[in-house]
């Protein structure tokens, strides 16, 4: 039966190419709204009579919020399906944005991001359920576009969001358009055909083992249900065994995935995510997080001060430098339909084209704190978009290669945590850096992303076959 299953499928890749379309416009939708208020939190919450200091204090709460979060709701969200945590994260994240329109005082600002801190991990569910759908050579591609599509969205929000506040209560009005384009997107998620088992044939280089898989020839038969990727080589821990689990039941020889619920106890979730964060904690994969964070913070070093540094280096105005930041934005996001292309033109190899961006990256940013003229910053722009682009797309790839997409949820979500580590780091280091120069940051920024080369060339002969299977009991 789940031979014919498979069968089927590969005989219907429209069906699951409107599936992922659609996880596109939800991540479209998700930063076309969220960049709509973003420009405006400043404003507001200083309007409502904050000083500088308890206008910082409130602003940093978001990402501590999301420090702690991320890598639980990942997590959680492979416990309990990437429908009903998607569901989740995008219906409490509207009530945030909702209860931010309502916002009369410093308190009720608080506590209107409390939600928003804790639950708006819908990207990284999205990507963990695009990892679900494609097969690891597919994976870059779709990823790319994931990105571009979420970036475009990211570009044109603050538009519409400006237009919204030249209005009298414009602030409150974006505010309640962000809420509604959740809840949109909320039922966006909702319609989709859950409730098919997608037979999923994942193999990364080879197509005849993948027709192996569909045909179950004795190699691992992959099952999406509701939303949950498993595969049936890989035990499951014991805080998922039992009534109301995920964990599979013999059926006459074969593995089948009970109904995966919401509803199932809570301890039992509970103990199931913290398995899995202990396992992502103890695996040997602490150089491709480091590598994430030492580039997360050299690249916000390289944003952190770029307005002012424009201005007194250049006597550039603000009205310029805006345009060749939406210049440098666009071509971010034009970058991720060149992935996959890349990709391919390096065979795949993750490793080697994530120290190629990395080394590149490191020279533009290099490039720019040493920029005489305004050209040579339009240059290391130009690139530097393209680089990270890429960069951002090949370290998460190679964290689902090492770890497992059967816990890419948890991955995912622990990288973005190793990132909100990040952009907690990066503005005190910004603020020490610019008090010896205004190429200060910038120039931290390339001492870390030499320590990032520096790390990948030692690490890189390591990540051998046996290295992507580290986490297999996963």
């Amino acid at each position: 039966m789940n031979n014919a299953k498979c069968s089927t499928l590969s005989q219907k890749p429209r069906r699951r190419a409107r599936i992922i379309q659609c996880v596109y416009v939800v991540g479209f939708m998700d930063l076309f709204g969220v960049s709509m208020i973003i420009p405006l939190l400043s404003h507001h919450v200083k309007a409502l009579g904050a000083s500088p200091t308890v206008a910082g204090i409130v602003g940093s709460t978001y990402g501590v919020l999301q420090l702690f979060s991320s890598t639980i709701v990942g997590s959680w969200s492979d416990v309990v399906g990437r429908r009903y945590s998607l569901l989740t994260c995008l219906v409490l994240s509207a009530f945030g944005y909702g209860m931010l329109g309502m916002s009369s005082s410093i308190a009720l600002f608080v506590l209107a991001r409390i939600p928003v801190g804790l639950f708006k991990h819908s990207l990284s569910i999205c990507r963990a359920l695009l990892s679900d759908l494609v097969s690891d050579s597919e994976r870059p591609l779709v990823m790319g576009h994931f990105n571009a599509a979420s970036s475009v969205g990211f570009i044109l929000g603050p538009v519409v969001g400006g237009y919204l506040t030249e209005h009298e209560g414009g602030f409150y009005t974006s505010s309640f358009t962000c809420a509604a384009i959740f809840l949109l997107n909320a039922g966006l998620v909702w319609m989709l055909p859950w409730s098919e088992t997608l037979a999923l044939c994942t193999d990364a280089n080879s197509n005849s083992r993948a027709s192996e898989v569909c045909h179950g020839n004795n190699t691992k038969s992959s099952v999406y249900h509701n939303g949950t990727h498993e595969t049936n080589h890989h035990p499951v821990p014991a805080a998922e065994t039992g009534p109301g689990s995920t964990a599979p039941e013999k059926h006459q020889g074969r593995l089948w995935w009970r109904e995966v619920s919401l509803l199932q106890p809570a301890w039992r979730q509970l103990s199931s995510v913290g398995s899995k964060i202990r396992l992502v904690a103890s695996s040997d994969m602490w150089d491709l997080f480091l590598v994430r964070l030492l580039m997360a913070i050299a690249i916000m070093l390289y944003y952190s001060n770029f307005s002012l540094a424009m201005e007194e280096r250049f006597s550039l105005k603000p009205k310029m430098t805006g345009y060749l930041i939406s210049y440098s934005s666009t071509l971010g996001a034009l970058a991720g339909f060149l992935v996959g292309p890349v990709t391919q033109l390096y065979g795949n190899n993750m490793p080697a084209l994530l120290l190629h961006s990395t080394v590149l990256t490191c020279f533009l940013i290099l490039l720019y704190a040493a920029a005489p003229s305004v050209w040579q910053v339009l240059l290391s722009s130009t690139f530097f978009a393209i680089s990270t682009t890429i960069g951002r797309t090949c370290i998460t790839d190679l964290e689902l290669q090492r770890g497992g997409v059967q816990a890419s949820g948890t991955l995912i979500g622990a990288g973005q945590s190793v990132t909100a580590v990040g952009r907690v780091l990066a503005p005190l280091l910004s603020g020490l850096a610019q008090e010896f120069s205004p190429c200060g940051p910038p120039s931290l920024g390339v001492v870390l992303a030499l320590a990032a080369v520096g790390l990948l060339l030692l690490r890189i002969p390591k990540w051998d076959g046996r290295g992507k299977a580290k986490m297999a009991k996963l």
